[in-house]
């Protein structure tokens, strides 16, 4: 299995980070594996997906290089940088800033990434100097295209799960935030951090900066800028990931307000008022009001998870929800 030890002060300094980059190359891998995890990404992909062929037939060479890059097994390097924490008070990187360290990888690296995804030599078809500059073009038209028209209601949803993650780490510690964060990673004891069932050999991490990243698609990945940053890549809560978009039955709109009817809806799993601020894009004065209102009716309720308090749909809220539509 592939481990990684990790200091204390490296796990202290461990930041979350929201990565736009991360979640157009996690969209890019789900154009590419043409499977959906749930319903709004099903939506997405019937969407995108014949336009995306589309493309790649287009440009059959751009097209090899991104297959090569994302095996199932291993990433190239070059694709997926480490995102970089912003630092205090100021905004995380745009996705154009993202790209450009990409687009910069040296020619040399990107083969030497590319091999090493494709486990063999590379082919001469690809030992060429512009795959950084190709498989860059390849994420901007997903993400001009398919990513940032939604990308509010998306960062939306990755916002919440950091929250709830960071609400597991402050009742639970480490361990508990890391266990299932992504298939086959747990926490080993001894400062070990496995990362994947692979038998790789283990890395030391002391000294540097880690990073972990959500992503809405159900994918993950580990990545690096050897030795000061690494990074981890997971698919967000699947029931966050499902209800960020959640639509809004008409009739209920109407019956209680397009607002509260939106909570009432998202209340499907249990979530806190920080949550549901996230995912509806109401302030925190509004999404309590709706609450008090829900609770009042009888169509909530709440109940306290360590320093959280949780809010989730009763039994008649459901069937109101049914009801509607």
């Amino acid at each position: 299995m592939g481990w990684w030890q990790i200091s204390t002060d490296t796990l202290a300094g461990s930041r979350f980070v929201v990565s736009p980059l991360a979640e157009t190359v996690a969209s890019l891998r789900t154009l590419e594996r043409a499977v959906a995890a749930h319903p709004r990404e099903r939506a997405w992909l019937e969407r995108w997906l014949p336009a995306y062929r589309s493309r790649q037939s287009e440009e059959p060479l751009s097209a090899r290089i991104v297959r090569a890059a994302l095996t199932p097994r291993w990433s190239a390097d070059f694709l997926t940088p480490a995102p970089v924490p912003p630092p205090a008070g100021q905004e995380p990187d745009t996705f154009a800033q993202e790209l450009a360290r990409v687009r910069a990888t040296p020619p040399e690296r990107a083969r030497a990434d590319l091999a090493v995804a494709l486990r063999r030599p590379l082919p001469a078809a690809l030992d060429r100097d512009d795959l950084a500059g190709r498989s860059a073009d390849v994420l901007e038209w997903v993400w001009t295209r398919a990513v940032e028209p939604e990308w509010p209601a998306r960062r939306r949803v990755l916002e919440a799960d950091v929250v709830a993650r960071a609400a597991q780490l402050s009742r639970g510690g480490w361990a508990q935030a890391l266990d299932g964060m992504r298939p086959g990673m747990r926490w080993l004891g001894e400062s070990r951090l496995q990362i994947n069932t692979y038998d790789n050999p283990p890395r030391e991490l002391d000294g540097a900066q880690m990073v972990f990243t959500p992503v809405t698609a159900d994918v993950g990945w580990v990545c690096w800028d050897i030795s000061h940053r690494y990074g981890v890549v997971y698919p967000c809560a699947g029931a966050l990931a499902d209800t960020g978009r959640a639509p809004v039955p008409q009739a209920l709109g109407a019956l209680i307000g397009p607002a509260r009817a939106g909570v009432l809806v998202l209340l499907a799993s249990p979530l806190s008022t920080t949550q549901l601020t996230a995912l509806t894009g109401q302030g925190l004065g509004s999404v309590g009001r709706h609450l008090r209102v829900l609770l009042d009716a009888g169509l909530v309720r709440r109940r306290r998870d360590g320093r959280s308090v949780l809010y989730f749909r009763t039994a008649a809220g459901d069937g109101l929800v049914r009801a509607a539509g």
